[in-house]
């Protein structure tokens, strides 16, 4: 049975496909394979630029068509280093033996053992996988997070003056404005992005167990240590880990999720809060003719986008939890645990990336009910008490707090009238009297 969206068993490679499509170039299989045939022709290139002394008759008009090799690596390509690994049961050393094929194509036949020269195969996961995840970030991640971010502030700017009841317990409390609490929003990831930019991306390059010792008692008069400073920052742009044991240690890694995580947090409180506002009847939402909200209730439409958000941001923070978790722990100078759990790392960035298109196709879905604000402040005079209490505390009115305390904390509707009615039985000018009358709960929302 071929693979299709049906028959796939993640939802990201099945029901979402089509959402996250763009991710493929970066965390599939092939990809990998992709990222690790790039590596591995780098460093050969680098080699010959030191130069190796075995190498330096290599004319480098070669290395176009040696970069070619992953430039144009196709579906076909990967395949063919399956059917090798196949043979060999070791990923690295199939793309190893893809590219001395390619160099007897190329003519290159009697440099092709530099191929892989002094590596371990962590030397090239090590540095594809980070390499994936930078370009995965500001090719995909990044274009999402601030799509999502700009729509926030767009109802930031066009909530700006909309004034409404708060809740903190889930009760009535001292009014803000709409736009001031998508702010909120604003600011929290604004800071949290900007962590992201303080992460390396970083990478383990130094041979079986850290030390460039292959290359160094092959070449002991080279400094290994400048050449892997030189290849993993200035040809990949990655940051270069050292020391490190056989693999990289992930902890900038495991920061990077981490922060990934928290932003993804931010969004679930807002998926919630909206979600909840919606339920209070302040949104309505867009309806798009032939949807249905519900199998058996004609008349419903569901928040489903800020729900299928929520959900998915959730499954990304668990995947993002493990991986920041368990990725810096390996026994000794190593164990395999680290690779089979990094062949997970696009699916919490799939679903991520489903979490922040579901957020935003439920922001554009929303609809101001301008009346239900004003009802429920309308509804609830009593939140006006500590504006009053605080004036009365300026003017040094005898136990301000208590008074309000007893006008407000009863089962009684309290009123503009009752409100008005209590401030005429202050001992207060007349000046204090007016400029209490003058607090409404739409005009006490602060600054």
């Amino acid at each position: 049975m071929s693979l299709s969206v049906l028959n796939a068993i993640s939802p990201i490679d099945g029901r979402y496909r089509s959402k996250v499509n763009e991710l493929a170039p970066f965390f599939s299989e092939e990809a990998l394979i992709k990222y690790r045939v790039l590596v591995e022709i780098e460093y050969f290139i680098a080699l010959c630029e030191l130069p190796l002394p075995q190498l330096t008759d290599i004319d480098s008009s070669l290395f176009n068509k040696l970069r070619n090799i992953y430039k144009d690596f196709s579906s076909e390509d990967a395949l063919a280093i399956k059917d090798i690994e196949s043979v060999t049961n070791h990923d690295v050393k199939a793309v190893e033996y893809f590219i001395k094929e390619k160099f007897d194509a190329l003519g290159l036949s009697q440099y092709k053992e530099f191929i892989h020269f002094g590596l371990t195969s962590q030397d090239i996961n090590n540095t594809a996988v980070p390499l994936s995840v930078k370009e995965a970030m500001n090719e995909v991640y990044v274009p999402e997070y601030f799509t999502v971010l700009n729509k926030l502030k767009e109802l930031t700017q066009d909530w700006a003056e909309i004034p409404m009841l708060a809740r903190t317990h889930g009760q009535p409390a001292s009014p803000t404005r709409l736009g001031k609490e998508i702010a909120v929003f604003v600011t929290r990831l604004e800071e949290q992005f900007n962590l992201l930019n303080d992460i390396p991306s970083a990478a383990k390059f130094g041979g079986a167990t850290g030390n460039f010792n292959a290359h160094h008692v092959a070449y002991p008069d080279i400094d290994w240590k400048a050449f892997g400073d030189s290849f993993v920052q200035e040809k990949l742009g990655l940051h270069h880990s050292f020391p490190t044991t056989q693999i990289e240690h992930y902890d900038h890694m495991a920061a990077l999720f981490d922060t990934l995580k928290r932003i993804n947090t931010i969004l679930i409180d807002l998926d919630r809060d909206v979600w909840t506002y919606v339920s209070m009847d302040y949104f309505k939402q867009k309806i798009k003719k032939g949807e249905v909200g519900s199998s058996a209730m004609p008349h419903k439409v569901n928040p489903i986008d800020f729900e299928n958000s929520e959900g998915n941001l959730g499954i990304a923070n668990a995947i993002f939890e493990h991986l920041s978790a368990k990725l810096p722990i390996s026994r000794l100078q190593r164990d395999l645990t680290d690779s089979t759990v990094l062949r997970n790392v696009g699916v919490p960035f799939g679903h991520t990336i489903i979490g922040f298109k579901a957020t935003l196709k439920g922001l554009n879905k929303l609809l101001l009910n301008k009346d239900k604000f004003a009802q429920d402040l309308e509804n609830n005079w009593a939140v006006v008490a500590e504006a009053i209490q605080t004036i009365l505390r300026r003017e040094a009115y005898p136990n301000p707090y208590e008074a309000l305390k007893g006008l407000t904390r009863t089962n009684e509707k309290i009123n503009q009238d009752s409100i008005s009615n209590f401030i005429d039985t202050l001992e207060v000018s007349e000046t204090i009297k007016t400029e209490l009358k003058r607090i409404t709960p739409s005009n006490y929302t602060g600054i």
